[in-house]
């Protein structure tokens, strides 16, 4: 008798049938090679089946009553959990329109009875084989995939930095506010793909900075007139340095660096735009924006209390912010307080 170790180092193979004399034999002939779990009945082979730890391989008898193993195949392939599952159907019916039927509901070969158990092991062996293989190759691209996601990531962050370093000693005001926007998105109950990429567009969005000369970035007073005009060019700088692009990130990239600095009221620049016609990204990040300079030190201020700018940010809502986040702005609070210590400048 094998070692529970011993039993965990081998595939599992799920036998579904519901005769007792088959599912005898062919375990019996497979339970030296694999782990073997078997059920007499469809209901009782597809609760297995999504089981932890899966079957790696299902055989599946096709005349089955109550649930007969097309509509299990069918079950098992509309089951994300499940779909990849190699399924092997071994039946007595020989007939070409019934195998068709099998392979079409994503089966990946059919055995017919009585049981060649040569004929079977070697099978069961070849779609194992393909099986691992291809999940090993996806696993590969998966990992491939998030190291690209990450680099991506890493790049858009430096580049953030870049511009912020022109008027902030530590570039920490582009972690701060990347991580106030994504806890803002958060407390709203955002779906989490849209808040990973505002949280790593978000430092993006005073790259235009990098356009417009220093005596007017680190003017350590109030600008004049022409000076405020050049000042605020940096969000169409910023939206044409990032160009226009089908990849979902740079889009929400260019749209967070062009509107950022839009208001609800419609004053705000460079387009002023109005309501819900600033897209949500922008509105976003323009409340953990403010946020953040109100409680930074920059050349022409000092940092303003704590008390003031939430009095500030929250007399804001409904002019310069859209009304329906200050709720989640709200929530969000205690841990935005957190992420402002653990990065201070």
């Amino acid at each position: 008798m094998q070692s529970l170790a011993e039993q965990q180092d081998k595939y599992i193979i799920l036998i579904i049938d519901d005769t007792p004399n088959n599912l005898y034999l062919v375990a019996s002939l497979l339970e030296d090679t694999y782990h073997i779990k078997v059920a007499n009945h469809g209901t009782k082979g597809l609760r297995i089946a999504t089981s932890d730890p899966p079957p790696d391989l299902i055989l599946l008898d096709v005349m089955m009553p109550e649930i007969d193993g097309y509509e299990v195949c069918r079950q098992l392939k509309a089951n994300p959990a499940t779909h990849n599952i190699p399924v092997i159907f071994l039946t007595a019916i020989n007939e070409a329109d019934d195998e068709h039927r099998g392979l079409a509901l994503g089966a990946v070969d059919y055995i017919t009875k009585p049981i060649n158990p040569a004929l079977l092991r070697a099978r069961i062996g070849t779609h194992l084989s393909l099986y691992n293989h291809t999940r090993i190759l996806e696993q590969q691209v998966a990992t491939r995939t998030a190291d690209l996601e990450e680099s991506r990531r890493q790049i858009l962050l430096r580049l953030g930095r870049a511009s912020d370093f022109r008027d902030n000693e530590t570039g920490n005001h582009i972690i701060r506010m990347s991580n106030y926007s994504r806890l803002i998105a958060q407390k709203a109950g955002i779906d989490d793909h849209f808040i990973e990429l505002l949280f790593t567009a978000a430092p993006m969005h005073d790259i235009g900075k990098i356009g417009i000369p220093d005596s007017i970035l680190l003017k350590p007073g109030k600008l004049n007139p022409d000076e405020l005009a050049i000042m605020r060019k940096h969000a169409s700088i910023g939206a044409e340095i990032i160009g226009e692009h089908e990849d979902e990130l740079l889009q929400m990239a260019r749209t967070v660096a062009l509107a950022h600095h839009e208001k609800w009221d419609g004053s705000g620049y460079p387009h002023r735009l109005k309501g819900e016609e600033i897209p949500l990204a922008a509105r976003i990040v323009a409340i953990a924006d403010v946020f953040d300079a109100l409680t930074s030190n920059r050349p022409y201020k000092e940092a303003w209390p704590i008390d003031l700018t939430i009095r500030t940010i929250m007399e804001g809502f409904g002019n310069h912010f859209d009304p329906q986040w200050i709720q989640p702005f709200k929530s969000a609070l205690p841990e935005i307080l957190l992420i402002r210590e653990k990065y201070l400048d």
